[in-house]
C-alpha cells in the first residue's frame, strides 16, 4: 500500500510537469501538504486517512492560531490532493469530499490616504536610504499602474509602447493586459533610467538585463526585495506608517473609483477575473463617502442631533 509522503511527492511532481503551476504555488502545496503529514505522520498509509484526521489537522493550525485564509488554503490543498488520489484510483473513498472551508471575517482592503502615498513617494528624496531615483520610480510606477508587485518585480524594458505611456503586463494565469503611467511616474522612470545607465557602464556592468527594476548590484529586483524596499521608506526611517506594496494597488484602485472611474474600467485595469473583487472597493469609497458626510453634513452629528431633540 502506498504511503501518504509518496504520494504527495508525486502529487508536486504532477502539479509543477503536468498542470504547469508557478514555482511560488507549488511551494504553497507542498508548505501546506507538509503541516498534513506533521500531524498525521509520515509513515501513515494513504487508505487509512480518514475525515476524522483531516478535521483534526485543521483543528491543530486553529490551534497554532493560523489565519481562516491559511486554513482555507490548506483544505484547498489537501481537497485537490485526494481527488488527484481518486481520479488516479489510489482510495476508493475521498475523506476530503465533505471538508467545508471556515469563515472568512470580511476586510476592506488597506489603502493610503492622498497625503501618504505622497508622503511616501517623496520619501526616497527626502531620506536617501537606498537609491532615491529607481526607489521614487518603483513606488511611482506602482501607484500610477495600480500593478501587483510579482508584475513590476517582471516588467521588462521590452514591454513597454508609446514611450514610457504604456506597458504590457502578465498578470494570473498568464494573462496579459495593458497598464498605463502618467506624467509623474514617466518622469521618474525615465530619471532612474538615465541614473542606471550612467551607474553601471561606469562599473562595466553589462547591459544584458532587461528587468526595469534592478538591485545595486545591478540584477534583477525581486519580488522579496521590492517589499524590503518598501518596508524601509515605510518604517521608522521613512514615514513611520508601514505598508506593504499591495497598498499601492488597492491605493489605486480605490483612487479611481472615488474620482468617478467606472467598476468595469478598474476590473480590466487591475487585471480581476471577477467583478466582485473589484467591487470590494467601492465598498470602501462608500463607507469613506458615509464618513465624510457625517462629519461635515449639519445634521451629521447624530450625538448633537440627541441633544437638540432632548431640549
Amino acid at each position: 500500500m502506498q504511503l501518504l509522503k509518496d504520494v504527495i511527492d508525486e502529487y508536486l511532481l504532477y502539479l509543477d510537469a503536468v498542470r504547469g503551476l508557478s514555482v511560488n504555488s507549488v511551494a504553497g502545496y507542498r508548505n501546506d501538504l507538509k503541516n498534513l503529514l506533521s500531524v498525521l505522520g509520515g509513515d501513515r498509509r494513504l487508505d487509512d486517512v480518514r475525515k476524522e484526521d483531516l478535521l483534526m489537522c485543521i483543528g491543530e493550525l486553529s490551534r497554532r492560531n493560523r489565519s481562516s485564509a491559511s486554513i482555507n488554503r490548506f483544505i484547498a490543498a489537501v481537497r485537490t490532493l485526494f481527488a488527484y488520489c481518486r481520479k488516479f484510483g489510489y482510495i476508493q473513498n475521498n475523506p476530503a469530499q465533505e471538508i467545508k472551508t471556515v469563515k472568512i471575517p470580511k476586510r476592506m482592503p488597506r489603502f493610503m490616504t492622498g497625503t501618504e502615498i505622497d508622503r511616501l513617494c517623496l520619501a526616497p528624496k527626502q531620506n536617501e536610504l537606498l537609491w532615491e531615483k529607481r526607489d521614487r520610480a518603483l513606488f511611482e510606477m506602482l501607484y500610477s499602474s495600480g500593478c501587483r508587485v510579482s508584475e513590476i518585480a517582471n516588467l521588462k524594458l521590452d514591454d513597454f509602447s508609446d514611450g514610457f505611456h504604456s506597458a504590457v503586463v502578465t498578470g494570473k494565469g498568464n494573462k496579459d493586459r495593458k497598464v498605463y503611467f502618467e506624467e509623474s511616474a514617466q518622469t521618474a522612470l525615465k530619471a532612474y533610467l538615465d541614473d542606471r545607465a550612467e551607474r553601471f557602464s561606469a562599473g562595466g556592468k553589462s547591459d544584458d538585463v532587461r528587468n526595469v527594476f534592478v538591485s545595486q548590484h545591478g540584477a534583477p529586483l525581486s519580488v522579496q526585495g521590492i517589499r524590503w524596499i518598501v518596508s524601509r521608506y515605510s518604517g521608522p526611517e521613512g514615514t513611520n506608517h508601514h505598508v506593504s506594496p499591495h497598498a499601492f494597488r488597492h491605493t489605486f484602485a480605490t483612487s479611481m473609483l472615488s474620482s468617478g472611474a467606472d467598476v468595469r474600467a478598474v476590473q480590466e485595469l487591475l487585471g480581476h477575473s471577477s467583478i466582485s473583487t473589484t467591487q470590494r472597493y467601492t465598498h470602501v469609497t462608500t463607507e469613506r463617502l458615509i464618513e465624510i458626510y457625517n462629519s461635515a453634513h449639519p445634521h451629521g452629528n447624530r450625538e448633537n442631533n440627541s441633544e437638540v431633540e432632548n431640549e
